[in-house]
C-alpha cells in the first residue's frame, strides 16, 4: 500500500478530473472520426506500430495530446505514462496513465467497443480512474475506498459491483489476444485448453472495457498475457472497487514481459485462480 496523505491528495478529485478529461476526449473522438471517414477515410491516416496488425492512428496521437494538455495545464508537475509516447516525469508522486483509444482495430472498423482509458497513480499505487465507451458514451469511473460507478449516456448514474459466481464452469470469461503471431498461438492454445472447463469465452477487444464489464457483472472473469500499464490502470481500479480481485503485472511490465493479469468477483477468485495455474496461465508468454 502506497503512503500518501488523503488531507492532500484526494482521490475523489483524481477520480473526477479523470472522469472529465476522458469524457472530452471522447467527445473529440466521435468527431474527428466523423471528418476522417467524410474527407478521405481512416485508412489514410493510420500508420502500424510493433507488428502489422497492431495499428495507430492520427485520432489515437491527437487524443493522446489532448489529454497531456489538459493533464500539464491544470495539474502541472503531474507525471504521464501514454501508449503513444507521452512520458512525463512526476514531481507530485501522481502519475497519469493514459490510453488515448484501447481498441483502436474495433475504432477502425467501426465497432461500437473502444474507449478512452485514463488512470491516476499515487507513488506507483492505482488509486483512481476512468474508462468511457466512447460510441455509447457509458462512464465508468473509480476512486479508492469510494467504490465505483456507471454513468449511462442518459445521465443514470449506478454503482457497479462484480457477480458472485462461484463455480468456474458457469463463468463467462473475457479475454483478448497480442499482435505479435506467436503470442497468439499461445494464446490460442491456452483458450483452447480452458473453454470446455467455462461456460463460455468473449472477446471484445479493449482490455479497459474487459475489466469494467467484470466490474458491472456482464461477465464473471478476464484474464489476458502481456498487456500494458495504459490498458488496465482505470480498469483495474473500477473492477477492485466493484469488488473484484484484481491481479496485474506491475506498472514497469509492459506487453514484452507477457505477464498475466486478471480478474474476477471475489466468491470466484481462488478457484478461477486454480483454474489458472491447472492450465499453465499463470506463466508468462514470451511468444
Amino acid at each position: 500500500m502506497a503512503s500518501f496523505d488523503r488531507d492532500v491528495i484526494s482521490v475523489e478529485e483524481l477520480r473526477d478530473f479523470a472522469a472529465a478529461t476522458a469524457r472530452a476526449a471522447a467527445e473529440r473522438i466521435r468527431a474527428q472520426r466523423a471528418a476522417l471517414i467524410d474527407a478521405d477515410g481512416l485508412a489514410a491516416h493510420t500508420q502500424t506500430k510493433s507488428s502489422a496488425v497492431d495499428p495507430v492512428t492520427e485520432v489515437d496521437q491527437a487524443t493522446e495530446r489532448f489529454i497531456t494538455d489538459q493533464i500539464v495545464s491544470a495539474r502541472p508537475g503531474d507525471g504521464i505514462l501514454g501508449e503513444e509516447g507521452a512520458d512525463v516525469l512526476s514531481s507530485t508522486g501522481i502519475t497519469w496513465i493514459v490510453d488515448p483509444i484501447d481498441g483502436t482495430v474495433n475504432f477502425l472498423y467501426g465497432i461500437a467497443e473502444y474507449a478512452v482509458s485514463i488512470g491516476a497513480a499515487v507513488d506507483g499505487e492505482i488509486v483512481a480512474g476512468a474508462v468511457i465507451n466512447v460510441v455509447r458514451g457509458d462512464l465508468y469511473s473509480a476512486a479508492l475506498g469510494h467504490g465505483a460507478t456507471l454513468e449511462t449516456s442518459d445521465g443514470t448514474v449506478r454503482k457497479l459491483h462484480c457477480r458472485t459466481e462461484t463455480d468456474p464452469a458457469l463463468a463467462l470469461v473475457a479475454t483478448g489476444f497480442g499482435y505479435a503471431a506467436g503470442r497468439r498461438q499461445a494464446q490460442a492454445e491456452l483458450l483452447c485448453r480452458l473453454l470446455p472447463q467455462v461456460r463460455d469465452i468473449r472477446r471484445m477487444g479493449a482490455a479497459a472495457l474487459d475489466l469494467c464489464r467484470v466490474a458491472e457483472g456482464s461477465v464473471d472473469a478476464y484474464y489476458e498475457h502481456g498487456i500494458n500499464a495504459w490498458d488496465c490502470a482505470a480498469g483495474a481500479i473500477i473492477a477492485a472497487e466493484a469488488g473484484a480481485v484484481v491481479n496485474r503485472p506491475g506498472l514497469n511490465k509492459g506487453a514484452k514481459d507477457g505477464e498475466l493479469t486478471w480478474a474476477c468477483g471475489g466468491s470466484l477468485a481462488s478457484a478461477f485462480s486454480q483454474l489458472l495455474e491447472e492450465n499453465g496461465a499463470l506463466e508468462p508468454l514470451r511468444g
